[in-house]
């Protein structure tokens, strides 16, 4: 029987648990299976296919507990579509005529690989089920374990991914500072745009921990640095539904009474209808190899400040955004007892050869498992009655529905 070799890779966007999820699979096979041989795949699917490697030396594995220390990912990322085959053409990653599926397959096969863990979101995941499908119907056995990754947490069926506890901590510490830029001139309105293309989860986390984080702040009475300047005015998210005058006539209220308005928006909030004005004034919307229009290009916290700076008459305004400084972070301590667990299981199943992609399945009562590839989606909407949202929006003073 042929030896056992197992390979990694991260890919998407960054989220506060590669780093670590990589050191965790170090340390794992390393303490129950130190005879196995690790490689990574540098830049995700891309290194797959072009032979990009690198070989976990003695040395990595005996310094993988600092990759817990840190952000990013220590074997980079990248954004490849494998059904897309024109997309990798166009970049370069095989040639005209080629399968790129095929040629991901026989660089596998090529290289031994036997176990293939893939840390990502859906995108990143479902691409590691078409690959194993793929292998499966040519007669080569490779079992893939995949680890979820999002700062969206909205991968169906997992109840917490990976990265996005953390996200939201280091979002409100982000906001914490810029919520004094309110002090810079009468009547600002501070517009804090936080990740989250389909599911609001992020935007309204990130919101529960300020409001946590600045409830413990202490004032000096009769200043302007008060809890109303601490304080947030709204909250959008993508499931919501948005009435404009509703919302301008209740901000503006707030601006008059306090000199000043916060708003925390989801990136995907009013998204669609963003994108169908700007196809409609005849633009291209930009759009990645998985076909997701391209979030940065759309800046939606900017359609939220050219609708109300005018409407609440607001002398200065402007857009901050946490997502780059929060998804860049090291885990946190939440994190990282997620990420261990499911690093444990997730080498567990791969040496039973069982495959799939590990989380608390909510469709097994939130069973620490390893979930089905067919049942791995994206873009699961934030669900607006959870009670702790409500405790936020109660503090907020907001009302709101569903879209």
């Amino acid at each position: 029987m042929a030896k056992q070799k197992v390979a990694m890779l991260t890919a998407g966007g960054l989220a506060p648990c590669l780093s670590s999820a990589v050191g965790g699979l170090i340390e794992r096979y390393s303490d129950i299976a130190p005879d196995l041989d690790l490689v990574a795949y540098k830049s995700g699917y891309q290194g797959v296919l072009i032979g990009d490697s690198l070989e976990i030396t003695r040395e990595m594995r005996e310094k993988a507990p600092l990759l817990h220390r840190y952000g990013g990912s220590p074997i980079g990322n990248s954004r490849v579509k494998l059904t897309n085959a024109a997309d990798c053409v166009k970049r370069g990653l095989v040639k005209e005529g080629e399968n790129p599926l095929r040629v991901a397959a026989e660089r596998l096969a090529n290289d031994g690989i036997t176990i293939l863990h893939t840390i990502g979101g859906d995108d990143t995941n479902t691409t590691a089920a078409d690959l194993a499908a793929y292998l499966a119907a040519n007669g080569y056995d490779l079992t893939v374990v995949g680890l979820p990754k999002t700062v969206d947490n909205d991968v169906v069926p997992i109840r917490q991914s990976l990265g996005a506890w953390t996200a939201a901590e280091v979002g409100a510490h982000f906001f914490d500072n810029v919520s004094n830029e309110q002090t810079a001139a009468p009547r600002t309105l501070v517009i804090h745009e936080v990740m989250g293309r389909h599911c609001g989860w992020l935007t309204a986390a990130t919101a529960r921990a300020y409001l946590q984080r600045t409830s413990r702040n202490q004032y000096v009475d009769g200043l302007m640095m008060d809890a109303h300047l601490k304080s947030i005015d709204a909250v959008y998210l993508p499931e919501m539904a948005f009435d404009l005058d509703a919302e301008a006539a209740r901000l503006r209220e707030s601006m008059d009474r306090n000199g000043h308005a916060t708003v925390f928006v989801s990136e995907g909030a009013c998204l669609d209808a963003i994108v169908a004005e700007r196809e409609a004034a005849g633009e291209t919307v930009k759009r990645d190899a998985f076909g997701h229009v391209k979030i940065d290009t759309i800046n939606v916290g900017a359609w939220f400040q050219k609708q109300f700076a005018n409407l609440l008459n607001a002398e200065r305004s402007l857009v901050q955004k946490s997502g780059y400084f929060a998804r860049s972070a090291p885990a946190n301590g939440d994190d990282l007892r997620l990420i261990q667990s499911m690093v444990d299981l997730a080498v567990e199943s791969a040496l039973n050869k069982v495959s799939g992609v590990t989380g608390h399945d909510e469709g097994q009562n939130g069973k620490l498992r390893t979930i089905e590839f067919p049942r791995i989606k994206g873009g699961k909407a934030f669900d607006l009655s959870t009670a702790w949202f409500a405790e936020v929006m109660d503090n907020i003073g907001q009302k709101y529905k569903e879209a």
